[in-house]
């Protein structure tokens, strides 16, 4: 269904102008030359409509390399609160931790992210949380273009026949099979970081013969 309160390309606020005037500018075509964002979103449960972000983390990737001084991490004030998922993202209501209100965090996200190539674990959710938080502010969608680490290792099936195509791995799965330390599970900002460490790996194993640049990556 439409949202008949979305604002008209005339009344968007700047710093959507600003985050769209970005996308003017091309991506590299190399993978070494794309800033990539890796993230992640902890929330109050798993449906997309009706529950909300409790936090946001990221971390910046360049040249190949995890830019830990480029990370992002913010807390969303708590208007829904699941008692039945604390035990899973460990963050609790009225816990004294610096918060932001929805509308703060999504637009600091979307000055820190610009143009960049998203990337994350069943990015479905993620990306579809951040969208309907962008939709409760009148806002389009993102228009970042979007990675599934999900997807990705699946496409290293060539390099191993025990990877199946068609299941739906976890990070934990993954982590273990790339030996990740998962110590900083279930946190946004400890949930990117662990990604972006799977997503190299990754990269890695999809690039054996040296060719793989940033539109194949894509069509993977």
């Amino acid at each position: 269904m439409l949202n008949l309160f979305k604002k008209k390309p005339d009344n968007l606020p700047d710093f959507w102008k600003d985050y769209e005037a970005k996308f003017q500018e091309k991506l590299p075509e190399e993978i070494a030359e794309t800033r990539f964002v890796v993230f992640d979103t902890e929330t109050t449960g798993f449906d997309i409509k009706k529950d909300r972000m409790l936090s946001i983390g990221a971390v910046g990737i360049e040249n190949k390399s995890i830019n830990i001084a480029d990370g992002f991490e913010e807390y969303i004030l708590q208007e829904t609160f699941n008692p039945k998922t604390v035990k899973i993202h460990g963050i609790i209501q009225n816990e004294r931790i610096e918060t932001l209100s929805e509308e703060e965090a999504v637009k600091a996200f979307l000055k820190y992210i610009g143009n960049s190539v998203l990337v994350a674990h069943h990015a479905g959710f993620d990306v579809g949380m951040i969208n309907e938080a962008l939709s409760r502010m009148g806002l389009p969608r993102l228009k970042n273009k979007v990675l599934d680490t999900v997807n990705l290792y699946r496409g290293t099936r060539i390099i191993s026949n025990l990877i199946n195509r068609e299941k739906s791995y976890s990070l934990d799965e993954i982590a273990e099979t790339y030996n990740i330390d998962t110590k900083d599970r279930h946190t946004a900002a400890g949930d990117a970081f662990i990604t972006a460490l799977a997503f190299l790996t990754i990269l890695g194993k999809l690039n054996t013969d040296r060719k793989l640049n940033l539109k194949k990556l894509f069509r993977i």
